[in-house]
C-alpha cells in the first residue's frame, strides 16, 4: 500500500510539471508574435554642420508608418514611406545632442489620424 501511494505521488508530481511547461510553452507563443509587432526601424544621429543635432529616421518594412520625432515636448509628426528614410529634423538648441531625442513608428493602419501630416 506504502508503495502505491509513493507512485501516485510521483505522477501526480509529474502532471504538475507537465501543467507548468504547457502553460509555459503557451506564454511564450502567446508573446513571441507580440514582441515583433513594431515595425523595423533605424535612426541615424549626426550633428550637422553647424553644431546642432540632428535625425534620420529610416523604414526598413514594406508598410507606409505613422512616425514622430520629439525633442524638448516639440514633436514633428509625419508618416514614412515604405523602404525610405526621412529628410534631417534638426534640434533648435546647440545644448541638445542625441539623447534628447525621442523616436516613435507604427503602422498607419493602426493610427488613421497620421494620414494628415507629411509624407517622406
Amino acid at each position: 500500500m506504502h508503495q502505491k501511494s509513493a507512485i501516485l505521488d510521483d505522477e501526480v508530481y509529474i502532471q504538475k510539471d507537465m501543467k507548468i511547461s504547457h502553460y509555459f510553452f503557451l506564454a511564450l507563443a502567446v508573446i513571441s508574435p507580440m514582441s515583433m509587432a513594431l515595425p523595423k526601424v533605424n535612426n541615424t544621429f549626426s550633428v550637422s554642420e553647424s553644431g546642432f543635432a540632428r535625425v534620420q529616421v529610416h523604414n526598413d518594412t514594406f508598410e507606409m508608418l505613422a512616425c514622430y520625432v520629439a525633442i524638448d515636448g516639440h514633436k514633428v509628426k509625419f508618416q514614412l514611406r515604405p523602404k525610405s528614410s526621412t529628410n534631417w529634423i534638426t534640434a533648435t538648441d546647440k545644448r541638445f545632442n542625441y539623447k534628447n531625442f525621442s523616436t516613435w513608428c507604427d503602422y498607419l493602419d493602426v493610427h488613421p489620424k497620421y494620414n494628415a501630416y507629411r509624407i517622406y
